[in-house]
């Protein structure tokens, strides 16, 4: 789920963090520009994990910025196919269900990754699992395992964010990269469902060793 990548890049060093020591300027540096961000390829850098080389700074004219280039490795979240991770159902839609991780929502799951029949109900926006005439639901909040099945890139081409009188966004720019989840196998979706199996399954286990164990005791008494 986690990875280390290696990156060199050219970093700026601003005048007002000069009283700063360099190799904690340089950390916050990398990690102001790469923490929480999505890299072509690469995926959600998360921070910094550590450097291993450093070059000597060059002002800048005019500026007074102090370039430096380093190399650094950092902390990717970037699952492999087939990865089953947990996390937890943020909405739902028509298309399918997006899903929470803590640190990052760019989890989808289609809803021909949903086990099947499933439907969706609009009235209390949820999909609904049929099990052999069972209604299970997949509800908001609730701790799901899912099975990574791809990852998608999206091109980002340099748009202005458009806003309204009052500030509000009209339209947000989409994802650069998101996860495709499926729950369509046995065992996964949300945990308390086969919580709940496996619980009757051991109830009904404990049943069958007492109705055996009464019948060896009839034996006895017989004898």
């Amino acid at each position: 789920m986690f990875i280390l990548t290696t990156i060199e890049d050219l970093i700026q060093i601003k005048p007002q963090d000069f009283d700063v020591p360099s190799a904690q300027a340089l950390k916050d540096a990398i990690n102001t520009k790469y923490s929480n961000k999505i890299v072509q390829n690469i995926g959600l850098c998360l921070c910094l994990w550590d450097l291993i080389e450093a070059s000597e700074g060059l002002i800048g004219h005019g500026t007074g910025l102090v370039y430096v280039n380093v190399e650094f490795r950092l902390a990717v979240f970037r699952p492999f196919r087939g990865e089953i991770l947990q996390g937890r159902i943020k909405s739902s839609t028509e298309e399918g269900i997006v899903l929470d991780l803590e640190f990052t929502s760019e989890i989808f799951v289609p809803h021909h990754h949903l086990p099947s029949p499933s439907t969706f109900s609009r009235a209390e926006n949820v999909w609904v699992w049929d099990s052999d005439g069972t209604e299970l639901f997949f509800d908001k909040g609730e701790p799901v395992l899912f099975r990574v099945e791809q990852e998608e890139w999206i091109d980002q081409k340099p748009t202005i964010v458009q806003k309204d009188a009052n500030g509000v966004v009209i339209e947000e720019r989409d994802t650069a990269w998101r996860i495709i989840g499926s729950m369509s196998q046995s065992g996964l979706g949300p945990t308390l469902w086969w919580a709940e199996q496996e619980q009757e399954e051991e109830e009904e286990e404990e049943e069958e060793d007492g109705v055996e164990g009464d019948v060896e005791m009839g034996d006895i008494d017989e004898e």
